[in-house]
């Protein structure tokens, strides 16, 4: 049986106690997210689209959710596996570009550092990146490529420290 998730958020254009969308390079481009009971959350656009560079823009949000999908993902299966992971870190990097007449996402690139307890099995611990990638429901979702460099060391190589 499906099971159907639903999400909701309400955006509200905060930057209109600025003033109008007068001229494109004069308006605020500031947003506020409401999500029951959770924080509320402020953003803007890009600075290279006139927005605030103090703020978290849409497109850090989409790095951001892959990012955090593949991590997800990826701890859950090293728990079923039996790989203890001690620690892991990422460092996403997503690339816009004009493609087809469109500003797009052209690839996200996912550089995930894992370490896992000494002893468990390595190889296995690299190949869950794969089966990570395979149900993160985010990288599923969009239609660029999502690729990951994944780096996987144990607790006793010189480089996990």
């Amino acid at each position: 049986m499906t099971q159907e998730h639903v999400y909701q958020a309400k955006t509200v254009w905060t930057g209109a106690s600025s003033g109008s969308t007068s001229s494109y390079e004069s308006y605020s481009r500031e947003y506020t997210v409401i999500i029951d009971g959770k924080p509320s959350f402020i953003g803007s656009a890009d600075s290279i689209f006139h927005g605030d560079s103090s703020l978290h823009n849409p497109e850090d949000l989409l790095v951001i959710a892959l990012s955090t999908c593949h991590m997800l993902s990826y701890l859950a299966l090293c728990a079923r596996a039996g790989v203890r992971v001690i620690s892991y870190s990422d460092e996403a990097i997503g690339k816009m570009a004009h493609q087809e007449g469109k500003i797009r996402f052209t690839e996200v690139v996912l550089h995930p550092k894992v370490i896992i307890e000494a002893g468990d099995d390595l190889s296995k611990a690299e190949s869950l990146h794969h089966d990570a990638h395979e149900v993160c429901f985010i990288a599923n979702s969009v239609s660029f490529p999502v690729l990951h460099q994944p780096l996987v060391l144990d607790s006793n190589d010189s480089q996990a420290n």
